[in-house]
């Protein structure tokens, strides 16, 4: 037994912990909520993650990311959330993609090799394709919906898209996916009617406002997100 998976063994027993060590799954986004999946599905013991982000540490990202620290500031937070899965088990692959998952890019990944993918992406257009690509491979997915501008993670719960209220991105999804006849689609999503920033900041570059953000909240959407995927790979 691998001291570091004791606990866990004694929980779920040996062929479970077997199964997710032969298990691959792809985190798409490292961020806020994808960090705290990524951290959750190294510690239980998952043999292979992908993780594909190209956005880098920001100083505002240490108020929420388990990834940023003063030290990973400017890293690629895909290469930071390796190097810190490693220091927590240095037996597991992670392949690292410093890329922002794009349609025009879906060619390059073969879904079918995952047996779990985790949405944790901003976009609506790279949530769209990743659903349809993981639906065309019959590959199990599951997405996040908004964490930003919200104080209470008790509220979040997992529920099929069309079951969904509150959430502004959760109803853009809806439609999206019904115009393209995905009938189904497991979300992390929180009922919370989002919270008005105190101060508004704009993006110069795209004119949008800045979600506000604390520590409790994409992490805690991040750990129900990785707890699900871990209940589903081991029945």
């Amino acid at each position: 037994m691998d001291g570091r998976f004791e606990r866990t063994e004694l929980l779920i027993g040996k062929d479970a912990l077997d199964k997710l060590k032969n298990s691959r799954v792809a985190v798409f986004g490292a961020g806020g909520v994808g960090g705290y999946i990524i951290e959750a599905l190294v510690r239980s013991g998952v043999g292979t993650i992908d993780i594909i982000d190209k956005d880098t540490v920001s100083v505002s990202n240490i108020n929420r990311q388990i990834i940023a620290t003063e030290q990973t500031v400017g890293q690629y937070k895909a290469e930071a959330a390796a190097e810190r899965a490693k220091l927590i088990n240095p037996h597991v692959t992670i392949n690292v993609y410093n890329m922002f998952y794009t349609p025009e890019i879906s060619g390059q990944f073969d879904f079918s090799q995952y047996d779990y993918i985790a949405d944790a992406v901003d976009t609506v257009s790279a949530k769209i394709e990743l659903v349809m690509q993981a639906n065309k491979c019959s590959t199990p997915i599951i997405s996040s919906m908004g964490a930003g501008n919200k104080l209470h993670p008790e509220m979040f719960e997992i529920a099929d898209i069309y079951k969904t209220s509150v959430c502004p991105l959760a109803r853009v999804m809806r439609r999206e996916l019904k115009a393209r006849g995905i009938r189904h689609l497991k979300v992390v999503y929180s009922k919370e009617e989002p919270v008005s920033p105190q101060i508004r900041i704009t993006d110069a570059e795209t004119g949008k406002v800045t979600p506000a953000s604390i520590a409790f909240v994409p992490s805690v959407a991040g750990l129900i997100i990785a707890g699900e995927i871990i209940r589903d790979l081991i029945k």
